[in-house]
């Protein structure tokens, strides 16, 4: 299993959780909107570290904007596996190509 995947299980053991004792379950208390915003801002944060070439600050931002997509995905009840395999079926498929499918 790899980390995305065990971090995905734990973000989904704490969708019920009280939001008093976790991050993850405050976050998903408060609806897929604001688990958007939150990944917005951590998206942004990793865009200014790359504009500033800070590698190790870029790969901290890198983190929480991959645990801010999980819990994303998670308030709107998307499966890591069902972004997995889009990104398969996509594979091999021109990026010209593939958006002009859409």
């Amino acid at each position: 299993m790899s980390v995305l995947a065990r971090l995905e299980a734990t973000i989904a053991a704490r969708k019920g959780a009280d939001p008093d004792s976790s991050w993850t379950a405050k976050l998903l208390a408060k609806g897929p909107e604001k688990c958007a915003e939150k990944f917005g801002e951590e998206a942004v944060e990793a865009i200014i570290e790359a504009v500033k070439g800070d590698r190790a600050k870029l790969t901290s931002e890198a983190a929480d904007v991959l645990y801010h997509l999980l819990v994303m995905l998670a308030a709107r009840d998307v499966a890591l596996a069902e972004v997995l395999a889009e990104l398969e079926r996509r594979e091999g498929i021109s990026g010209i190509s593939e958006k002009a499918s859409r």
